[in-house]
C-alpha cells in the first residue's frame, strides 16, 4: 500500500480544505450557471447558424431580413418566446455580456461568441452614421402565430431611426453595446475592437445631435418596449466610451447631464428600459480610481450608494426600498421580475469590486462592507438557482428541477410529431394558427430544453406557474438571461478570493479545425497577476471539462496520492511564480469546449 510523507498530506489536507471552503463560499456552481446561460443565446440566433450549432433543433431561418430595405439584418437574436428581433432589449443584452468580459469577470469563448453574434448584427444595422435599424417583424402579426422562427409566413418588415425619425435612447444603448464590447475585444482582436468603437462614436454623436424616443419613430415599438426615458442610455453610451478611449468630451458629458440620471431617474432597478442604476456604479469607479473631483462625479457616487442601500432595504424612507418576495427575491413587477432581480443583483455585485474596501454607509446609519454587498448579490443568484418556496432553479436544464413549459415557440414545436407533419402537409399558413391549437395549450413539457434560458420568474409570492400561457412568469428574454450571465460571471470569479482576486485567467481560442463532424480547438489560457504590486507563487488550480486524454502545456498535474481525481494541477517548478511584469500561457487541444479553470490556492509575496 502507498504511504505519503507528512509534506503530501499537508498538501492534500490543504487541497482538502481549499475545495470545502470553495464550496462552502458558492453554495451553487455559478460557473456552471454562466455556461449554461450562454447556451440560451445559441438557441435564439437569427440567421445562419453553421455546421458547428450545438442546437440541434434550431436551423437557418430569417434569411432575407433586411432585404426589402436595402440592408443586410441577417443575423442577431430573437427576442423572447417569439419571432421579432427588437434592437433596444439586444443592444442591452450585448452591454451586460460585454460588461463582463470588459471587466474580466469571465473569459469564458461561448461569452465572446455570444457578443460578437449581437454585435456583428448591430453593426450592419448601423448602415449610415445617422441611421440604425431598431427593429425586423411586427410585434402584433408575429403574436398572432405559434410558429418556429424556420417556418416564419409574419412581416419581416425593418424599421429604422434616422435624422428626420430620431431614437436617441435606443442609439445610446447601441453605442454602449459597442464601446463596452470594443473592450471586451480590445486584447483579442484589436481590429475589430477598433471597428465597435468606430460606430460607437458615430451612434453616439447620432443621439446626442438629434435626441428623442424611439417609440414616436416607431410607433409600434412601445407595445413591446416602451422607453419612457431617453438621457439615460446616452450617459450610460458616454460612461462607456471614456471607459474605452479615455477622451475628455465624454466624460465632460458625465458631469454636464449629471441630474438627468441622478435626481431624474428611477433608482431602484436596472432593466433594458433604465440604466440609472447601472450607470452610476459604472461613473462611481470612475470617480474612485481617478479621484476625480467634480461634483457632477461625486453625485454618481452617492447615487450609487442609494441604489445599493435600496437593493438592501437599508434607506431610512422605506419608499426608497426596492420590495422584497418572503423569500427575499428582489420584486418590482409581475412581468419577467427575474430580470429585475438578477440585473440589480449583477450591479450590486460589480460595485462591491468596484468599492475595493470602502463599503457603503446608508441613510439610516448602517455601515455596509463589500462583502455584505456581494453576499447580498449573491442571495439573490442562489433563489433564482433554487433556493427559493418552489425548490426550483429558474434557469432552464440547471439543477434537478426547472420549468418545463417555457413558453417558447422553437421550443415547444416538435418536428418530428405527426401533428407538425400533418400541419406542414397543409401549408406554412396553417402552421401559423395550427400551432396555437396543437402545441400551445398541451400541458406536456417542451419536446426541447432550451438549456440556460432565464424565465420571468415567479410570483410575488413566491409561487410559480409552469405553463405556457402563464407568459409573465414562464417566458424567457435575451435582457433577463443576459443580466443573469453578468450576476453568475461576477459570482464565479469571486469564489474563494481566487481568481479575481489573485490572478486573472484570459481564455482564448487560438485556431479552429474539423475532423469529419468534430470540430476541434486550439486552446490557449494566459495567466497574470492581477495585483500590480504583487508576485503569487504556489498557486494550486483545478480543472474541470478537460476531455479525456488531453494533453495540457504549461501546467504540471499533482502527483496521483495528492490527486486521484486527476484533476489538480500546479505551476511547473520552472516557472512557479507570477509577478506584475510576467504571465504565464497554458495551452490544450479538445474539442471546442472551454476547460473550467479554478484556483484553488496561493500565496502571496
Amino acid at each position: 500500500m502507498m504511504t505519503m510523507g507528512r509534506g503530501e498530506i499537508r498538501i492534500l489536507i490543504r487541497m482538502m480544505i481549499s475545495l470545502l471552503v470553495l464550496l462552502a463560499a458558492e453554495g451553487y456552481d455559478y460557473g456552471d450557471a454562466l455556461s449554461k446561460t450562454l447556451l440560451f443565446f445559441k438557441a435564439q440566433r437569427s440567421g445562419r447558424l453553421g455546421s458547428d450549432n450545438p442546437i440541434n433543433w434550431r436551423w437557418d431561418s430569417a434569411l432575407s431580413d433586411g432585404k426589402a430595405e436595402g440592408a443586410e439584418l441577417v443575423g442577431g437574436y430573437y427576442d423572447a418566446g417569439d419571432n421579432v428581433k427588437f434592437g433596444l432589449p439586444m443592444a442591452f443584452a450585448m452591454t451586460m455580456l460585454s460588461w463582463a468580459a470588459a471587466d474580466h469577470f469571465s473569459t469564458h469563448s461561448d461569452l465572446f461568441d455570444a457578443i460578437k453574434w449581437g454585435t456583428d448584427y448591430l453593426i450592419n444595422a448601423h448602415t449610415q452614421p445617422n441611421t440604425l435599424f431598431v427593429q425586423v417583424g411586427d410585434g402584433d402579426s408575429d403574436h398572432l402565430c405559434w410558429m418556429r422562427p424556420e417556418d416564419m409566413t409574419t412581416s419581416r418588415t425593418a424599421y429604422k431611426i434616422d435624422e428626420a425619425h430620431p431614437g436617441s435612447d435606443v442609439a445610446g444603448e447601441t453605442s454602449a453595446a459597442l464601446a463596452a464590447a470594443s473592450i471586451a475585444f480590445k486584447q483579442r482582436d484589436s481590429s475589430y475592437s477598433h471597428t465597435l468603437l468606430q460606430h460607437a462614436q458615430q451612434l453616439f454623436t447620432f443621439a446626442t445631435a438629434h435626441k428623442g424616443s424611439y417609440q414616436d419613430s416607431i410607433p409600434g415599438a412601445s407595445k413591446y418596449y416602451k422607453s419612457y426615458q431617453n438621457e439615460d442610455e446616452v450617459v450610460w453610451a458616454a460612461a462607456w466610451l471614456y471607459k474605452a478611449t479615455n477622451e475628455r468630451q465624454y466624460l465632460d458629458y458625465v458631469v454636464q447631464n449629471a441630474a438627468s440620471v441622478t435626481d431624474d431617474c428611477q433608482m431602484k432597478e436596472v432593466s433594458w428600459e433604465t440604466k440609472c442604476g447601472a450607470v452610476q456604479v459604472l461613473v462611481s469607479k470612475i470617480y474612485m480610481e481617478e479621484k476625480q473631483e467634480q461634483q457632477g462625479l461625486q453625485k454618481y457616487k452617492e447615487r450609487a450608494d442609494f441604489f445599493t442601500c435600496a437593493c438592501m432595504q437599508k434607506n431610512q424612507n422605506a419608499a426608497d426600498n426596492v420590495e422584497l418576495t418572503p423569500g427575499g427575491l428582489i420584486y418590482v413587477r409581475p412581468w419577467n421580475n427575474l430580470e429585475y432581480a438578477s440585473a440589480n443583483a449583477a450591479v450590486m455585485a460589480i460595485y462591491s469590486k468596484y468599492l475595493d474596501g470602502r463599503g457603503v454607509r446608508c441613510s439610516n446609519g448602517e455601515s455596509l462592507t463589500d462583502d455584505q454587498i456581494l453576499e447580498a448579490a449573491r442571495s439573490q443568484a442562489d433563489y433564482i438557482l433554487g433556493k427559493n418556496r418552489m425548490g426550483m432553479s429558474y434557469v432552464v436544464g440547471v439543477g434537478p428541477k426547472f420549468p418545463q413549459r417555457v413558453h417558447h415557440r422553437a421550443a415547444s414545436i416538435d418536428v418530428n410529431s405527426e401533428a407538425y407533419r400533418q400541419l406542414s402537409m397543409d401549408g406554412p399558413e396553417r402552421l401559423c394558427a395550427g400551432g396555437y391549437a396543437k402545441f400551445y395549450p398541451t400541458s406536456d413539457p417542451n419536446p426541447y430544453v432550451i438549456t440556460g434560458a432565464l424565465v420571468g420568474g415567479p410570483a410575488k409570492d413566491d409561487t410559480y406557474l409552469d405553463a405556457r400561457d402563464s407568459y409573465e412568469q414562464s417566458e424567457p428574454t435575451l435582457s433577463g438571461t443576459s443580466t443573469a450571465s453578468l450576476l453568475f460571471a461576477v459570482l464565479s470569479s469571486s469564489h474563494n478570493h481566487g481568481a479575481a482576486a489573485a490572478v486573472q485567467l484570459m481564455h482564448s481560442i487560438v485556431s479552429k479545425w474539423s475532423v469529419g463532424n468534430t470540430q476541434y480547438c486550439h486552446h490557449k489560457v494566459v495567466i497574470t497577476a492581477a495585483n500590480s504590486n504583487t508576485t503569487i507563487t504556489d498557486l494550486k488550480f483545478r480543472i474541470d471539462h478537460l476531455s479525456p486524454g488531453t494533453t495540457l502545456w504549461g501546467l504540471s498535474k499533482l502527483p496521483p496520492q495528492d490527486n486521484e481525481a486527476g484533476i489538480f494541477y500546479a505551476l511547473p517548478p520552472w516557472a512557479n511564480s507570477i509577478h506584475s511584469t510576467s504571465t504565464h500561457t497554458v495551452l490544450y487541444v479538445q474539442r471546442c469546449q472551454q476547460a473550467k479553470i479554478s484556483l484553488l490556492s496561493y500565496r502571496q509575496l
